[in-house]
């Protein structure tokens, strides 16, 4: 696919990601009366549900990473050029933001935000690593194994990491980004973003390194050879 065509994938596709985690989560926080772990589920059901679509429509077009962690592990796992990287990240952080926009838009709140919703402390810092090294393993795994797969098993994992990890699984250095912009139930404070990104970057190289143990890439028959 031409690079253009791919970015604007990227860029779509985590527009609509983020426009569904907090959309879901402003629709669930009007309708939920109080009980947060309703809004919650809500929100994890909406989510984990948009991924599947998302990655079933735009794979074939992109790779539907929609994160840069993610573009990042592509990268080092040679499945994306390294010259791609930087405009796959800058779509997916436009993306996202735009996605913020809109959500904020339909429910007639101010476009422009900046959260007050506080998330830091090692357990959620450890939170937001598992969460990222799980979806690391599970994108690289489906990739090893079942491809076709890939789309459901990357939605049931994240329904599961909004409720088994402490953070809720952000797990995406650009939704971390966007859900900054957002003083709504998905937001987090923009000074807490950056220890979520380390996190989450730290989470997806460890992923990746599981990755290799259990799935080494076949080799090819020259190096079969020079093993020999």
């Amino acid at each position: 696919m031409p690079l253009a065509r791919r970015l604007f994938a990227e860029c779509l596709g985590t527009a609509f990601l983020l426009a569904t985690v907090i959309g879901s989560g402003i629709m669930a926080t009007q309708l939920a009366g109080g009980n947060v772990a309703l809004a919650l589920l809500c929100n994890a059901v909406a989510t984990g549900a948009m991924l599947v679509v998302l990655i079933t429509i735009l794979g074939p077009v992109s790779g539907a990473q929609l994160n840069p962690a993610v573009s990042l592990v592509m990268a080092l796992d040679r499945r994306l050029a390294w010259s791609q990287v930087v405009p796959y990240i800058a779509a997916q952080l436009a993306g996202a933001i735009l996605g913020v926009w809109l959500a904020h838009a339909m429910f007639d709140l101010p476009l422009l935000q900046l959260s007050t919703t506080i998330r830091t402390g090692p357990g959620q810092w450890l939170g937001e690593a598992i969460a990222t090294f799980g979806l690391v393993l599970t994108i690289l795994g489906c990739m090893a194994q079942a491809p076709k797969t890939t789309p459901v098993a990357v939605g049931l994992y994240i329904l599961a990491a909004y409720w088994f990890t402490s953070s809720t699984s952000f797990a995406n250095p650009a939704v971390t980004i966007a859900r900054a912009l957002s003083d709504t139930f998905a937001g987090i404070a923009p000074t807490d973003a950056p220890a979520f990104i380390a996190a989450q970057l730290v989470g997806a190289l460890l992923g990746l390194a599981a990755a290799r143990l259990l799935w080494p890439a076949p080799r090819s028959a020259e190096e079969a050879a020079t093993a020999r």
